[in-house]
């Protein structure tokens, strides 16, 4: 008698090819899958109902194909969200911020995914709920809360909301304790500066194509239609923001791109303020300004001043000829931010990859630091609500130590501990090992390594590794504390942060080496440190999975064109692989401002030539690729929902073998995944599982 036959595994979704052809540079170009690219793409960002009924069908049946795949691991993930959830503090609140008689702080009731946000007269008493997020969230499948601002009389304030994921922030207005304003203003980016009086708030409205490109004025009262127009970009590949100054004089519209800014100034007291340029813009230099007395402080590369140094100029006559040097440039010593309070003048600045911080006394200009001997570390620094304090606020935090709060007092340079943070279901530094390595990159360059493991691991190269890396737009990764990798690291993981180019870790050239035509840095960069650690005992080649989002899913497609064999599995998080057809779409939200970072393939042949070299959607080849997880949002405006879809559909019509390649969409979140602070623990949980189950094996 014959054995029944084993149920089928279940079979991955099909994409049929429908080939668009088109001629750029001469060069014919044709896109198989393209047409998973919705035409009314901008739309769907508003209504994701909007999409096209073959786009969604195909989504839906790559998500059911992910959930079948996955789903012997159903457990497993139920396990990990249950530890990493037993890691939050179910009522977790921050610290108090003080501003004049009030001090504020967003705090959680246990079980809700969205905070309360409340203040206390500011030597304690009753507290006073301003505003219940979880209660605005009901019934919405996606809610994040953006920016809540207070007036400076303390009477009302404005928050900012997006129900999408598509990063439109409504705004509205609350006259304390609890009563709304008729005011709505639509498709901002969510960031709220008042005026001095409080009867009017500055914003950033998004263009339609999702460009944050023109500041307004809206007054208290009066309909959106009637807002003031006070700054607006012309140049579609600059976007804008806005911030305050410290002393709450100035409001600050910050315009620019990847390698070149300008700033304006608006007084904050004044009903009719119209901007005043504090200097005009030019190729390659950046700066950012601060305010104290009758001078700004400021930021900038000008000069030649690579790694930025800090100058000062009068109110009155801001401009470049005016500036002098404060603190000048120091190769290899990069100033990361910067905050003047009414007596001193603080800076973040970065040397050989490690953060410290130095205040300086405006009175006598003695400096002091504050730094830590740990081989790897993450500081931040919280400037407040106050600009006449001698306080400021710091965090500190290891792969190892959970992030602490510390108020710093300036003039008596003692520190208090405010919080450090609570890890419900226990966590015992001493039970593990944080290290910083140096991988050697081909053409010799040392590769910082941030390395987390359980003490006991065995380093004989049979350890998994999850090594993660990003490295796009300077961004740098810090050594900071995490609580869901302990998850794979209890499980003898290994978890690395690789620090390659691309980044700022060591400096402002760490960025520029992994830039436009250096890019390429950046992907031999994370092979060299995934051979370093194999090198060096800490895993095995095929033990590896590769994780990245973003701009660090381009780094997770080209490395699985490059070495598939080095991985067991690479995660793709919002990935953006399409390199190529994205950079010449000069209609998508985020195209423009992009070309200083990777090149303007439209318009030079040469850098049409070189992104089609590396773009892991036109790299893909006929090779054995390793496992794959890709994940997208829907209404992600920034990697839009069909480089994951398009990325998946090719690489299984090309690939030899290997696999699975799974693609898991979030149809009701766009680039941040699920905003709830438990609902995103299901994405990781994902992750997670999938990387266990890569390193474990599919068969």
């Amino acid at each position: 008698m014959t054995a029944p036959s084993p149920e089928p595994a279940a079979l991955p979704p099909k994409a049929s090819p429908q080939p668009t052809t088109r001629l750029v540079h001469g060069e014919r170009l044709t896109d198989e899958f393209g047409w998973l690219r919705a035409d009314n793409w901008a739309q769907v960002l508003k209504d994701p109902g909007a999409l096209p009924a073959p786009i969604r069908t195909h989504l839906e049946a790559e998500n059911a194909y992910c959930a079948a795949v996955m789903a012997p691991a159903k457990a497993l993930r139920a396990k990990l969200i249950k530890e990493m959830r037993g890691r939050m503090k179910e009522d977790e609140s921050s610290v108090p911020e003080p501003d004049g008689p009030f001090a504020y702080y967003e705090r959680y009731n246990a079980g809700a995914e969205h905070p309360l946000v409340c203040r206390t007269p500011r030597d304690g008493g009753i507290e006073e709920v301003l505003l219940d997020a979880e209660a605005l969230s009901s019934g919405k499948p996606f809610f994040d809360l953006g920016g809540v601002t207070h007036t400076h009389d303390h009477a009302r304030i404005a928050y900012s909301v997006d129900e999408r994921g598509s990063e439109y922030y409504r705004i509205r207005i609350r006259d304390l304790p609890d009563r709304d304003l008729g005011d709505t203003v639509d498709d901002t980016t969510g960031d709220i500066v008042w005026t001095a009086a409080g009867d009017a708030f500055y914003y950033v409205m998004n263009d339609d194509n999702h460009r944050p490109s023109r500041v307004f004025r809206h007054r208290v009262g009066a309909p959106q239609a009637q807002d003031d127009l006070i700054y607006a970009e012309a140049d579609p590949g600059w976007f804008v923001n806005i911030d305050s100054t410290q002393s709450s004089r100035f409001l600050v519209i910050a315009a620019g791109d990847h390698e070149t800014s300008e700033s304006w100034l608006v007084e904050l007291d004044d009903p009719q303020a119209r901007p005043v340029l504090v200097a005009p813009r030019q190729g390659q230099v950046m700066y950012d300004v601060e305010h104290h007395g009758d001078r700004l402080i400021i930021s900038t590369n000008a000069d030649g001043a690579e790694d930025f140094k800090l100058v000062e100029a009068p109110v009155a006559s801001p401009g470049r000829d005016s500036w002098s040097d404060l603190v000048p440039y120091r190769a290899g010593v990069m100033i990361l931010s910067h905050i003047a309070f009414a007596r001193h003048l603080v800076r973040m600045e970065r040397q050989d990859a490690r953060p410290r911080i130095v205040v300086r006394t405006f009175a006598t200009g003695e400096e002091h630091a504050i730094a830590f001997d740990e081989e790897a570390y993450a500081l931040g620094l919280d400037g407040g609500l106050e600009y006449d304090t001698d306080v400021v606020r710091f965090i500190y935090a290891s792969l190892t130590t959970p992030a602490t709060t510390y108020a710093y007092d300036m003039a008596t340079r003692t520190r208090t501990l405010l919080k450090q943070q609570e890890v419900p279901s226990g966590h015992d530094p001493a039970a593990y090992v944080t290290r910083r390595l140096l991988a050697p990159a081909p053409d010799g360059a040392l590769v910082p390594v941030s390395l987390l493991y359980r003490r006991g691991t065995p380093l004989d190269g049979t350890a998994p590794a999850l090594v993660y890396g990003y490295g796009a737009y300077g961004s740098a990764m810090s050594a900071s504390f995490r609580t869901n990798p302990l998850s794979l690291v209890d499980r003898g993981f290994i978890y690395a942060i690789a620090h390659v180019r691309g980044g700022t870790e060591k400096g402002w050239a760490w960025y520029l080496d992994g830039k436009r035509h250096k890019k390429p840095n950046t992907f031999s960069d994370f092979v060299a440190v995934c051979e370093h650690l194999v090198a060096e005992g800490f895993t095995g080649r095929g033990r590896i999975v590769a994780h990245g989002g973003s701009a660090g899913g381009m780094l997770m497609g080209a490395v699985a064109n490059m070495a598939p064999a080095l991985f067991a599995g690479i995660v793709a998080d919002v990935p953006f692989v399409d390199v190529l057809n994205t950079m010449l779409d000069g209609e998508l939200p985020l195209t423009p401002p992009e070309w200083p970072e990777w090149g303007n393939p439209g318009e030079s042949r040469a850098d049409f030539d070189f992104i089609q070299s590396y773009s892991p959607y036109d790299c893909i080849r006929p090779q054995d690729y390793p496992p794959i997880l890709a994940l997208g949002g829907l209404t992600d405006p920034r990697v839009t929902y069909w480089e994951p879809a398009k990325w998946v559909a090719k690489l299984r019509a090309t690939m030899t073998g290997g696999g699975p390649i799974l693609l898991h969409t979030n149809m009701d979140a766009g680039h941040g995944g699920a905003a709830g602070r438990f609902d995103s623990l299901k994405e990781t949980a994902l992750i997670y599982a999938f990387a266990l189950q890569a390193v474990a094996g599919f068969d």
